[in-house]
């Protein structure tokens, strides 16, 4: 086999024919051969767009091209150990598989719905404005990745086997092509099955899972968790329990502080979401008045430096839709999402300044809570100035940069509605300064970023965790409470739906670990 790296054209990469003649120099054999594409990626930076490849090449009659390994979860036996894991995001059903892989009984608690029950509560919140605390875009089966897009891109190269993870993923019904995609995405559309399939998989052998199950006490004796309380009247008996509740479930955070276990403030970044219409963004990025039916909706990664901090565009959603993820009554907050097609006429992305506990002045009597309660007033703020609905505000990203009122606003993707607002005026000094610096730098760099029709909704608050719950770098265990483990976005370990499921495997083996040093 030979693995080599090309560039090649449009024309090239989509006639098989002509790939394959271009790949023949490359191809060292004496017979015929065949290929795979290992890795597949768009380099837009020239004037005209190229396929940036990585091509595995083989002679089909001596070697085989492999074929895709598939994880097996046996039926578990009756005496076998067992965990208890209290979320059903990303983290936890990775770490549910690979206990089962481990020879553990996994308990799964869940305070939402199952992925069915779920769709009605969001279309509740999106048409009537009513919001489920515990069943939203946030809480129930799958965590928020389940409809919030399923970007599955990662840096985390060294946190364990990316591969493993997105070939699970396709073994549970994604498509292969998430394997060779720089920029894997599966959308908003079909992860539901998906997520639907891992938990049939998890009963089918042996594992348990409970929906409307919200973890609501712990009790620690003598340095160890002995018990957990479930909606505030279950009480069982509990060795292992996996904390995989997300960033988004505030109150566990405080229940573990009033219990008196260590948590800490942990930096994150706030600030808009911006839409644009997606013709804008293809124009620019691919250097085309129209955007051919072979290329993707494009997409941005933009950053720069503003008074000593970094301003970065977060989640970018290409053909995408702005989602109302509000978690508690009397907030608004908004997320994006795509379809597997991403193909709604809008592009949008969150734009972010980072907060550091320097900023938190005036909440530092909170502790460790400082950012959640600097989160929550952003939140609560913007819910008031939006008319105390699920109706966010909003203003042109030229009118917001230039200190001036909107009189009317473009349309817009988010269905609860949007209404004219003075940015500035809502959210806090040191975000709103750092964003028009860099919005006009942007403008700069991407034509057509300032356009008018360029729309700021707020807030994008929920980057990731304002909360870091501590725990052992070998255990994973936290260090008041054995038995506790902390684990994914929620517990500040991960960023995302792999960085989150490769955290969950990992927190699994440190389970089996110390249950085999037992034994």
């Amino acid at each position: 086999m030979i693995t080599t790296d090309i560039q090649v054209s449009p024309e090239i990469f989509l006639d098989q024919k002509k790939l394959k003649g271009h790949l023949a120099s490359h191809w060292r054999g004496k017979g015929d051969f065949d290929f795979h594409i290992d890795r597949k990626s768009i380099d837009a930076r020239g004037r005209s767009v190229k396929f940036s490849l990585r091509v595995t090449l083989f002679d089909p009659s001596t070697e085989p091209f492999p074929v895709l390994p598939v994880r097996s979860f046996e039926k578990l036996s009756d005496d076998c150990p067992v965990a208890v894991i209290a979320g059903t995001g990303p983290a936890g059903l990775f770490a549910a598989l690979r206990l089962i892989e481990l020879g553990i009984r996994p308990i799964m608690i869940e305070r939402g719905k199952d992925v069915r029950a779920r769709r009605r509560d969001l279309a509740a919140l999106n048409k009537n404005h009513e919001l489920n605390p515990e069943s939203n875009y946030c809480f129930g089966e799958g965590g928020a990745g389940t409809y919030s897009d399923g970007k599955l891109y990662t840096r985390s190269n060294k946190r364990g086997d990316i591969g493993r993870i997105l070939r699970t993923f396709v073994q549970f019904g994604a498509g292969e092509e998430i394997l060779s995609d720089a920029h894997p995405h599966i959308g908003t559309n079909k992860l539901p099955g998906i997520i639907a399939a891992m938990r049939e998989g998890i009963i089918e052998a042996g594992g348990e899972v409970h929906f409307n199950s919200r973890l609501t006490g712990l009790k620690v004796s003598d340095g160890k968790l002995v018990q957990v309380s479930v909606n505030n009247s279950m009480h069982i008996p509990c060795e292992h329990l996996i904390l995989a509740t997300g960033h988004s479930a505030t109150d566990i955070f405080e229940l573990l502080h009033q219990e008196g276990l260590a948590i800490e403030f942990k930096s994150f970044a706030l600030g808009v979401r911006i839409e644009h219409p997606q013709r804008i963004i293809d124009e620019a990025r691919y250097h085309l008045a129209d955007r051919p039916d072979y290329l993707p909706p494009a997409s941005y990664n933009l950053v720069c430096q503003v008074d000593g901090r970094g301003v970065y565009s977060f989640c970018m959603c290409p053909g995408g839709i702005i989602a109302p993820c509000a978690t508690e009554p009397e907030q608004v907050v908004t997320n994006g999402w795509s379809p597997s097609k991403r193909n709604n006429p809008w592009a949008n992305s969150g734009m972010v300044v980072p907060v550091f506990a320097e900023d938190l002045d005036e909440f530092k009597s909170y502790g460790p809570l400082a950012g959640l309660k600097f989160q929550r007033k952003v939140e609560h703020d913007c819910w008031v100035a939006g008319g105390r609905s699920q109706v966010v505000p909003a203003q042109r990203a030229i009118d917001f940069v230039n200190g001036r009122p909107s009189t009317d606003l473009p349309s817009c993707s988010y269905v609860p509605g949007v209404l004219a607002c003075r940015l500035d005026q809502i959210l806090p000094g040191f975000i709103v300064s750092r964003l028009k610096k860099a919005l006009r730098e942007f403008g700069k760099k991407v034509p057509g970023y300032l356009h008018p029709d360029a729309l700021l909704v707020a807030p994008e608050s929920r980057t990731s965790s304002p909360v870091r719950i501590p725990r052992d770098e070998i255990t994973c265990e936290h260090p008041d409470a054995s038995g506790l483990y902390p684990c994914g976005e929620g517990a500040g370990y991960a960023g995302g739906i792999v960085s989150a499921a490769m955290d969950g495997e990992r927190v699994a083996e440190a389970i089996s670990l110390k249950i085999s040093q037992r034994h």
